[in-house]
């Protein structure tokens, strides 16, 4: 399973830095005219930033599996309704990322109160 995991947390990674250069060439200048350039960057910077983590999870193999699926769950809901957010400037979304960000607090967690 080891290996499925570091091909996800690899496409994951690829995704995030596609993505940083996505907003800041294609898609500049709706992100400014929405004023949404903070949004779209938190969600680059979050989405890479757990995306490393995935790759150091999915390294240790099933080791802390659920830390790894959490952490996952954080990237598509946190930084996925920033994502939206940016480019549609649908504003109700913001309700929904700190669900997100509640699954990298818990990710964080279980990897702190984890026995291994």
């Amino acid at each position: 399973m080891a290996p499925t995991l570091l091909r996800i947390a690899a496409a994951v990674c690829f995704l995030a830095v596609a993505l940083g250069a996505f907003g800041a060439h294609t898609l500049k200048s709706t992100l400014q005219a929405h004023g949404t350039v903070d949004a779209w960057q938190t969600a680059v910077l979050y989405h890479l930033a757990h995306a490393v983590a995935l790759v150091a999870l999915a390294l240790h193999g099933a080791a802390n599996r659920g830390a790894f699926y959490l952490l996952l769950a954080g990237i598509i809901i946190f930084s996925g309704s920033l994502y939206v957010l940016a480019v549609t400037n649908f504003r109700w979304l913001g309700a929904i990322t700190p669900l997100g960000g509640l699954c990298f607090l818990a990710g964080w967690a279980w990897l702190t109160i984890s026995p291994r």
